[in-house]
């Protein structure tokens, strides 16, 4: 482990350390600092040894202003770096058993690192990409201090963030894929794999393809060469056969026509069907990936992903790729007949091709960027569409549909002027290459004609000759409009692909169990959690819950409660200490023994579009309409139900019913009941309850709870009168735990918020 994690370190540092008596063995973590405490851009390596804190430093480099834009700066003399001197090199030495504590300070773009020994003195400062590693370095800082076991840095926290080609910071965390640099051909061959599973309809479109090229490329031959040189002019074996001639020409494009629908007909349900595919793989995709990916994604932006992207690629699979196949087909087919018949006139013809080639590839590029740009602005206005639509109430309540339209109209505006340059590159650049394509015609008609006069070739060869030219113009026309829809649909591929690719936060062990039942103990040892780091939203927490007991945790809003339960059903993933449920850390089960046994009725209900009884039934799609009934009597929602105009089969949701929100809750009870879990958590789950409705609820969740494992958070301390254990949390820690008695006699934060919950009833009595 120690070879792997020390091959880790940089050159630089490696370098620096050689001219030092510090063995490169005994690091147990280091952390790069890139910024002067005293301002400006310098590299300083802080350096954890078993009994030492080592500051190292190079105090010859200097460094460039550094450029925020996504972009590492790359300089050429980095490949020739100066050797370090070592008259130059600082080495501070701090002993472990000097400094009480480490710890981080955000500023606004940057960090400190502060240490205590015993007056706090700031020893580096770090950019804000490093201040994650930073706050990790100080945590490992303090179990060394403590004596505790470390875990050391994986590999990745300190592997390169950009990409070593262009210098782009990486779009995804973990994900080493840069949008700028991804071969396109990759994503294209990547696409072509949606259509394995459709290999006969590919064999049959190809075969369809090809007797339709080979079809209309004979119909030229039979009327120019044939029907005049021969049928009009009285020799070959077509002399005199006007009718058969004209015969012939039709049955060639009757099946001309014919096989280019078969293979279109064909070619259409396969687009259809793969785009089903791709759409399926979309929504599988954002299904198991982490919540913290759809806290960080717009609704609209999802959606823009799911619906038009997918779309975007069935135009390119029912429009593109046949057509592309064909035309190519055509081209290829019309040149060599060309080339057989008059290789000299072909030539002439030619002669605009390469700067029609030139003009492509310049353009291309710009069409690719116009494209994701115009997909950005698409996405901002789809995601205000959708928070205003979602937030209707609050504009109707605050009166701001007026700044909603304003807002909408700016999005609009952008993405209207994307539209527009978009088109204005393709309206311009199209044209033109259509005339370069064009001027190839009027060539044959110059030469040709004056070949025809000279006894060169003869009308039926030229009239053939030209007719093989204008079939090769639509072909070519195609070609220039690929570029577009190359451009529209490989930058939707690769919007797609960036979901399928998304890596979970959150991930399953391929050897993690299973279990079909659990006793319900559950232990939380020192456990700590931020969002972002040297931001704690837990710090250090520890509690228990035995087997069919019920504790409770109380707390301000804002002291982590709510965190804490997440983490118990791996919702979000621990940052230091550990979960166990029946002994067995939550990290090596499976997610389905976690949702199955976890069931949890909080504060927010989410009603889904459907009847009642599909929404108590979500928990067990299986169960029968009894078991729904049984439930909703538990849960004391029966009643109210059933005075409802349709009863359990009232649609809800967006655009049925409105329930109220003691309704929904109860609803959501009644779902936990079907679940049926071994742990339940109720997560203030009438905090925005009138009196009477939360006495109907806490009649509900005291069924519920019973013979189950019960965590219960609330701001209401009456919730809690029949919990076993309580514990009290504020700013993240477990600060008071024990039984209401116990607490009681404490007579400190506990049972000061009893005695103000008790005041506020008196007051609301008198009132």
């Amino acid at each position: 482990m120690i070879e792997k994690y020390m091959n880790t370190l940089p050159e630089e540092l490696k370098t620096l350390l050689s001219q030092t008596s510090i063995v490169e063995a005994e690091i147990l973590d280091w952390v790069i600092c890139d910024r002067g405490i005293d301002g400006g851009f310098v590299n300083t390596y802080l350096l954890l040894t078993k009994d030492s804190l080592y500051r190292l430093s190079n105090a010859n480099e200097k460094q460039k202003e550094k450029v925020f834009k996504g972009f590492r700066v790359f300089d050429q003399k980095e490949k020739n770096p100066i050797p370090n001197e070592i008259n130059k090199i600082h080495l501070d030495q701090f002993k472990i058993e000097e400094i009480e504590s480490i710890h981080t300070v955000n500023l606004i773009a940057s960090g400190l690192i502060i240490i205590k020994a015993p007056e706090e003195r700031a020893i580096a400062a770090v950019t804000n990409g490093h201040i994650a590693t930073a706050a990790k370095f100080a945590t490992t800082f303090m179990k060394i201090k403590d004596g505790e076991p470390i875990d050391r840095h994986e590999e990745e926290d300190k592997s390169i963030k950009s990409c070593p080609t262009c210098g782009m910071i990486y779009p995804e965390e973990g994900r080493q894929i840069c949008p700028k640099c991804m071969k396109k051909g990759a994503i294209f061959i990547r696409l072509l794999g949606f259509t394995t599973r459709h290999r006969w309809s590919i064999f049959f479109i190809i075969l369809f393809m090809l007797l339709n090229s080979a079809t209309g490329l004979v119909i030229p031959y039979f009327q120019g060469t044939v029907l005049f040189d021969q049928a009009l002019g009285g020799t070959g074996a077509f002399a005199g056969k006007i009718g058969l001639v004209i015969l012939l020409i039709i049955i060639f494009r009757t099946l001309s026509l014919l096989f280019g629908i078969l293979f279109g007909v064909i070619n259409a349900r396969m687009a259809a069907d793969i785009v089903f595919d791709l759409k399926a793989s979309i929504f599988t995709s954002m299904q198991r990936l982490s919540l913290s990916f759809f806290q960080k994604k717009q609704t609209g932006q999802l959606m823009t992903r799911v619906n038009d992207d997918a779309n975007e690629l069935q135009f390119f699979f029912v429009d593109g790729i046949p057509y592309f196949i064909v035309n190519a087909m055509n081209i290829i087919g019309v040149t060599t007949i060309l080339l057989v018949m008059d290789w000299k006139l072909t030539l002439v013809c030619l002669i605009p091709l390469p700067f029609v080639v030139l003009l492509i590839r310049s353009v291309f590029p710009k069409l690719w960027r116009m494209s994701w740009k115009r997909h950005r602005k698409a996405s901002a206005m789809n995601s205000i569409i959708s928070d205003t639509v979602r937030g209707a109430r609050i504009v109707k309540a605050f009166g701001k549909e007026k700044v909603e339209i304003d807002r909408f109209q700016g999005a609009n505006v952008s993405f209207s002027n994307a539209e527009q340059k978009f088109n204005k590159m393709s309206s311009t650049i199209f044209p033109i290459i259509n005339m370069l394509t064009q001027i190839g015609g009027v060539l044959i008609w110059a030469f040709g004609g004056w070949r025809v006069m000279g006894g060169g070739l003869t009308f039926g060869e030229i009239m053939t000759f030209i007719t093989y030219i204008y079939m090769l113009f639509g072909p070519i026309q195609f070609m220039n409009d690929i570029a577009g829809w190359w451009s529209y649909c490989m930058s939707a591929a690769q919007r797609v692909f960036e979901i399928q690719d998304a890596v979970p936060e959150i991930t399953e062990k391929e050897d993690a169990l299973h279990l079909e039942k659990l006793s319900g103990d559950i232990e939380i040892s020192k456990v700590s959690f931020y969002y972002e780091a040297n931001k704690p939203i837990l710090r250090d927490v520890s509690l228990q819950a035995k087997p069919g007991q019920m504790i409770g945790i109380v707390g301000p809003s804002g002291a982590g409660k709510s965190t804490l339960v997440n983490l118990i059903s791996r919702i979000y993933e621990v940052n230091e200490g550990e979960i166990k449920l029946d002994g067995i850390n939550v990290k090596d089960l499976t997610a389905d023994t976690l949702r199955k046994h976890i069931g949890i009725v909080s504060q927010e209900v989410y009603v889904f579009m459907g009847t009642i009884a599909e929404n108590i039934a979500y928990a067990n799609p299986d169960c029968s309409l009894e078991d729904i009934i049984h439930a909703a009597k538990v849960a004391n929602a029966h009643d109210f139900i059933a005075n409802l105009p349709d009863g359990y089969d009232t649609v809800v949701g967006t655009g049925g019913y409105n329930l109220s929100g003691g309704e929904k809750q109860r609803i959501s009870i009644a779902r936990a009941i079907l679940h049926d879990p071994q742990i339940l958590i109720l997560d203030e789950a009438t905090a925005s309850l009138d009196t009477e409705t939360e006495l109907q609820i806490q009649e509900a969740l005291e069924s519920l709870a019973r013979g189950r494992t019960t965590i219960a958070i609330a701001h209401r301390l009456s919730t809690l009168r029949n919990a076993d254990y309580l514990y009290v949390m504020e700013d993240g820690k477990v600060v008071e735990e024990g039984t209401h008695e116990e607490l009681m006699d404490i007579d400190a934060i506990y049972a000061g918020m009893v005695k103000k919950h008790e005041e506020a009833l008196k007051m609301k009595e008198a009132i």
